[in-house]
């Protein structure tokens, strides 16, 4: 039994990976499920026993990215937990090296968007996903906000959405004007800034 379900996880993982560099290339909707199978060497059987759709299949692909992105976080706060200057530093490396192309997952993760905005069940479920990523990222910030002694004037989870919204607006001009706006540049400006108005011990 431990067998198939090794098997099982490793054809998902294949699977998952075809479609990140299928999406890129093709983007969403021009992508088909022979696509990927194609480029992950199997079946439309195989894509059809591990996703019901390219919607569930994209939303595996964020859940995947962001659950190992949250590992990474939980992993520094011993460490960092009397520094929160330094935490914000680490998670926003963090965003970057969850997705390390990060063109690749840009394109992805607008043209969902799109889809989603367009589509009231993709909506739903992304934003189920999103959900549980803030309310998961805004524990942590909370976490270390009672560590530190640090006391912020604004719902954690506000704080995170503003994180989250820089981040993303900064990767999209980061990618049209690199020499303009070097990655990470905005976010390492501003945020500091932010959190330093916010906050107080």
């Amino acid at each position: 039994m431990p067998l198939p379900k090794r098997r099982r996880s490793a054809t998902r993982a294949r699977l998952l990976e075809g479609a990140l560099e299928v999406f890129a290339e093709r983007g969403f909707h021009g992508a088909s499920v022979e696509d990927i199978c194609d480029r992950a060497g199997f079946t439309r059987g195989a894509f059809y026993s591990n996703f019901g759709s390219k919607d569930e299949l994209v939303l595996a692909l964020f859940e995947a990215t962001t659950d190992r992105l949250l590992e990474q976080i939980a992993a520094l706060l011993p460490d960092l937990a009397n520094q929160p200057g330094t935490l914000l530093d680490a998670v926003l490396g963090l965003l970057d090296d969850a997705a390390p192309d990060q063109r690749q997952w840009h394109l992805i993760s607008t043209e969902f968007t799109l889809h989603a905005l367009r589509n009231p069940a993709a909506a739903e479920a992304l934003v189920r996903q999103r959900t549980v990523f803030r309310q998961r990222l805004t524990e942590l910030v909370e976490e270390i906000s009672r560590t530190s002694g640090l006391r912020l004037s604004v719902p954690a989870e506000q704080f995170v959405r503003l994180v989250t919204a820089l981040h993303e607006g900064a990767r999209a001009q980061t990618l049209l004007e690199p020499e303009e706006v070097p990655a990470g540049s905005l976010e390492h400006t501003f945020l500091p800034m932010v959190l330093d108005a916010i906050s107080r011990r």
